[in-house]
């Protein structure tokens, strides 16, 4: 048996925390209290006095080795979840996309050879459905049984991406039907498309036009209307990366009618402003994604939607381009750069650093939509929360260690940082993933590629 135990730690919950110590056994918490060394034996004792226990971060929104804008993101799955390791997340939810014309089936046996053998973090599939029709409609229970239980659309990207409302309604029947979710990418695609194709014939091509291609009210209108779609078939939709005031407006009206919404925002959202897209030399490029970077309004708004409740989950959307290489292919055309940035290693202490540490959240809503909140909504039953029987996935953060997000330093298979220069209060320092310690004093212990695990998920929970 392998027997840790952390001790004398400020252990945090969603709901409390206290002073104490978590004893692990093989992989799994076996128990939590104080003075667990007079009762337990253990092989390795943690010290853990004055660092935070929190459950390990699940980012339930990753692209991995994503073939898009003619390349591929830059972190595979192993790159990827090492990275998310160091910053504290445990776990991912990546997404499986089906090409048009494909099977489902075949999509997520793709994504499997991608990931399984290289994944060193454990990790979980969303099938991204863009072509909906009688034969994947018999897909869908097959897929939930499988323990693959959300489906994403996308309502831009036409002709690659984007379903339609009749595909949307059609999907979002048959998963309410077998007890999955539906999440949404919401923007309104034929409005992008129009400025996108106006912006290249007056000539306007800078990294900036991206962002007023994309503007708030293509992601409040494609976020209101799959809203009524899901409603008329009472189902639960769960809407992601969301960005913007306006949206976020029209989700607080659809809670008056009693409807199950879960919005997801993400890091960059909550700490970037539009500003980004005037730098010098091509800079902007770097914040090229969709939806783009909104104005600091848009950050008041999403934090207070934090604190009062209404936002669900924070993830990063990681999905990384080499600035040479990838971002530039754009260069004289702003619609040419590949849309995405990376993120999962920095999202837990920016978020601890900006958002606990200047009061604008407390430590157990972090631990809520850092962890709990995503493992709840997702199905992932055995994570998200330290309790006994849980999977043993454990992060210890010294809350008060200053350091700078860095390019030189940090983990992530990409030439550049959106958060380049960030000075940040808390520092992740150990890391258990499932009773082993994977990174000890900020860096990596014992990680051998493939060790990873497909995690099956549970039916949505209609009671949430």
């Amino acid at each position: 048996m392998n027997k840790k135990l952390i001790r004398n730690g400020h252990i945090w919950s969603a709901h409390d925390d206290f002073i104490g110590d978590v004893y692990v056994v093989d992989g799994k918490i076996a128990a939590i209290g104080k003075n667990l060394a007079d009762v337990y034996s253990a092989d390795e004792v943690i010290d853990a006095d004055g660092l935070y226990v929190i459950p390990g971060g699940i980012d339930a929104h990753t692209h991995m080795e994503l073939p898009f804008m003619g390349t591929h993101s830059a972190d595979d799955f192993e790159t990827g979840t090492l990275a998310g390791l160091h910053g504290g997340t445990t776990s991912i939810i990546d997404f499986a996309i089906q090409t048009q014309g494909n099977s489902l089936k075949d999509c997520v046996n793709h994504w499997h050879e991608k990931a399984d053998g290289k994944a060193v973090g454990d990790y979980a599939f969303h099938c991204a459905v863009t072509d909906f029709n009688e034969k994947t409609a018999k897909e869908v229970p097959e897929m939930i049984d499988q323990g693959i239980t959300s489906f994403k659309t996308f309502m831009a990207y036409k002709g690659v991406l984007m379903i339609d409302d009749k595909m949307m309604l059609g999907l979002i029947k048959e998963v309410r039907k077998y007890g999955g979710l539906v999440s949404v990418h919401a923007e309104n695609g034929d409005l992008v498309d129009s400025l996108v194709e106006q912006f290249r014939i007056d000539g306007t091509l800078s990294p900036k036009y991206h962002a007023l291609a994309h503007p708030p009210e293509a992601e409040a209108e494609a976020a209101t209307r799959v809203m009524d779609l899901a409603h008329f078939h009472d189902a639960p939709i769960y809407i992601v990366h969301t960005s913007c005031r306006q949206s976020l407006n029209r989700m607080k009206m659809n809670f008056l009618r009693e409807q199950r919404i879960f919005i997801e925002t993400c890091a960059q959202y909550l700490l970037l402003d539009d500003s980004v897209y005037d730098l010098p030399n091509f800079e902007g490029a770097k914040y090229v994604m969709s939806p783009p970077i909104r104005k600091k309004d848009d950050q008041t708004a999403l934090w207070h939607s934090l604190q009062c409740g209404h936002v669900h989950t924070i993830a990063t959307d990681h999905c990384p381009f080499n600035f040479h290489g990838q971002k530039d292919m754009g260069r004289d055309d702003f619609s040419k750069i590949p849309n995405g940035a990376a993120g999962i290693e920095h999202r837990l202490e920016l978020i601890f650093s900006e958002g606990v540490k200047k009061g604008r959240m407390t430590m157990n809503r972090f631990v809520e939509v850092m962890c709990s909140h995503p493992a709840s909504i997702f199905g992932l039953g055995n994570k998200g929360t330290l309790a006994i029987g849980k999977d043993a996935d454990i992060v210890l953060i010294d809350p008060n260690e200053k350091h700078t997000i860095s390019t030189k330093t940090h983990h992530h298979n990409v030439d550049s940082s959106i958060y380049e220069g960030w000075e940040l209060t808390g520092k992740v320092k150990t890391v258990l993933s499932r009773g082993n310690i994977v990174v000890r004093n900020g860096k990596a212990d014992q990680v051998t590629k493939g060790q990873g695990e497909f995690l099956k998920r549970d039916k949505f929970n209609f009671s949430l």
